[in-house]
């Protein structure tokens, strides 16, 4: 039998390890790896310097400190770095000449429960569900619904998906089965693939101006920064709701705080600027806003989706095969690039 590669795990809080790989999975990997050690915050005490030289494989999570370039020099046997969180070569150095270091991440599988947030968070913004729970809180009393919500329903709306990224096109998919006009805005989505999707290509004003719903789905980008502002928001149709769950600094804050206030639009928010709101922050309040404390990604069960996922990838590294979900490091002075993006 090979000798099995010895495996580092880097991440904060370290019991971040046992919430992401359930009991299978740690049996799995002490299988195919050798786990020796703690999991580690940092690279900083002499126990974690000692793992980090003999270490092939390193094992990364959320709160994994930036890898140094200096980090990297004191780990010559690393060939592989499997991170169970969406990107790793934002922490990473530029990988030098000569050195070959493979890298794996799990964006893939954290965008399984946002695009399934999303798609329950359409199906019940389109159904009026979450005025249905207001007014029936209140009134506590009869409510009839074809009086109360007549446009109400999943039956030929509109659904706007601004951006295709990968959580966008998995909410595309997972739309499929319903009688729903799906309609994107991406200038990077080819015709081809949008008819695989079963979806439009639009400008992001018909966008904005045809949806029942809008689902905000691109990176936070120089590009993209403040790319929903005062004209965009009042493009959307009255009674609309805007669903984000990506970055809240995709949408101009205050100008979408005016547009709530007004009662024009609904929002469901997963995100905001800053990630928490402070206590007296409207959104917290206004009747028309679904505030959610960032739950959209893995939590819970779900992050045994991601646990499983970095065994699979360090299975199949051991094989001798290339991972599945493969991220590309920057070499030299190049950028991060990922076949994922």
């Amino acid at each position: 039998m090979e000798p099995r590669p010895f495996a580092m795990a880097v991440m904060s809080p370290p019991e971040l390890f046992l919430q992401l790989l359930s009991g299978d999975a740690i049996d799995r990997l002490r299988h195919v790896a050798d786990l020796r050690g703690p999991v580690f915050e940092d690279f900083s005490s002499p126990a974690a310097r000692a793992a980090l030289a003999d270490a092939e494989v390193l094992v990364t999570g959320w709160g994994c400190p930036p890898f140094t370039a200096s980090d990297l020099g004191d780990a010559p046997n690393l060939k592989a770095v499997i991170h169970a969180g969406g990107v790793i070569g934002d922490r990473f150095p530029p990988v030098p000449a000569g050195r070959n270091i493979q890298a794996s991440n799990a964006g893939a599988a954290n965008a399984v429960p946002v695009a399934e947030y999303t798609l329950a968070m359409i199906l019940l913004a389109n159904k009026q569900a979450f005025e249905a729970i207001r007014l029936y809180r209140n009134r506590r009393d009869a409510v009839d619904r074809e009086r109360e919500f007549p446009t109400a329903g999943n039956y030929r709306k509109t659904v706007g998906l601004v951006g295709a990224s990968r959580i966008g096109k998995h909410v595309a998919r997972l739309l499929r089965p319903f009688q729903l006009d799906v309609v994107v805005y991406d200038p990077y989505l080819v015709a081809d693939e949008a008819r695989s999707l079963g979806i439009r290509r639009v400008s992001l004003e018909a966008l904005l101006a045809g949806s029942d719903v809008v689902s905000v789905h691109v990176p936070v980008t120089p590009a993209t920064t403040g790319m929903i502002g005062a004209a965009e928001l009042a493009l959307m149709r009255s009674g609309a709701t805007l669903v984000n769950t990506a970055r809240g600094e995709i949408l101009d804050q205050d100008a979408l705080e005016k547009e709530l206030l007004s009662g024009r639009i609904n929002a469901i928010l997963d995100v905001a600027v800053p990630d928490v709101l402070p206590p007296g922050h409207p959104f917290y309040d206004l009747p028309n806003v679904l505030l959610t404390p960032h739950i959209a990604g893995s939590m819970g069960t779900e992050l045994w989706r991601m646990g499983d996922h970095v065994v699979s990838e360090l299975e199949r590294y051991v094989a001798g095969q290339p991972f599945e979900h493969p991220e590309i490091l920057a070499a030299g002075t190049d950028r991060l690039s990922s076949r994922h993006a």
